[in-house]
């Protein structure tokens, strides 16, 4: 059993202005298969969004061990995480994060010029990954000119545009309706099973739950 991320014991400990502790992440075990589809619940506040973002090397732990991709997230520099999070790793928002002014085709190319690919090389990925989520023919339309589920799909092509192995995604389906959720969390699965990729998705919905291969639960900073 190949895992993808395995962490022990892992904390993130913040300090208020008053000085006080606050603790986001009480020591979390969690072990995610290769290949697999997982989502991590829980009540808001639980820490999931805190977990996510050190996972993706967004924020550091305060201690425990955390290995993602073969790397040891604890360890890296800022700038190691930078350049691993861009060429590893998809990250996938509830807010979508494209760019406005930018069309869906230059939304996707955009992060593959800023990851230092050749014209050639990131036009036909940015094409490959448009039609991979079904939007070919609205590549050159903006944001606003797409449906939420529509836009969501964009920010899924760029997700996938560095070809990584893991996604990683923050309540992607929070801002749809339950009609594209469905279709969403449809494709995801697919996605996965596919093309092999494994998928660590935060969420609050019920609708998930039929989708993913395993459910896992945050409660005050544990996983229980």
């Amino acid at each position: 059993m190949n895992l993808i991320i395995e962490t022990k014991s892992l904390k993130r400990v913040y300090t208020s202005k008053s000085g006080a502790e606050i603790l986001a992440l009480r020591g979390v075990d969690l072990a995610v298969r290769e290949g697999s589809f997982v989502a991590l619940k829980g009540r808001s506040g639980s820490g999931k969004t805190t977990l996510l973002n050190c996972l993706a090397g967004l924020d550091k732990p305060t201690s425990g061990t955390g290995t993602v991709l073969g790397r040891e997230i604890t360890q890296m520099s800022e700038a190691e995480a930078t350049v691993w999070r861009r060429e590893q790793i998809g990250l996938i928002f509830q807010s979508f994060g494209l760019l406005p002014t930018l069309s869906a085709y230059e939304n996707i190319e955009l992060l593959l010029r800023i990851k230092g690919d050749d014209f050639d090389t990131r036009h036909k990925r940015a094409l490959t990954c448009l039609e991979l989520v079904g939007l070919s023919k609205w590549k050159d339309h903006r944001p606003y000119e797409m449906s939420g589920g529509q836009q969501q799909r964009v920010a899924i092509a760029r997700a996938l545009a560095n070809e990584a192995k893991l996604i990683l995604a923050d309540e992607p389906t929070g801002e749809l309706d339950s009609k594209t959720t469905r279709e969403l969390l449809t494709f995801f699965r697919e996605l996965v099973d596919t093309h092999h990729i494994t998928m660590l998705m935060v969420s609050h919905d019920p609708l998930v739950d039929t989708y993913v291969h395993e459910v896992l639960m945050l409660k005050d900073g544990e996983v229980v």
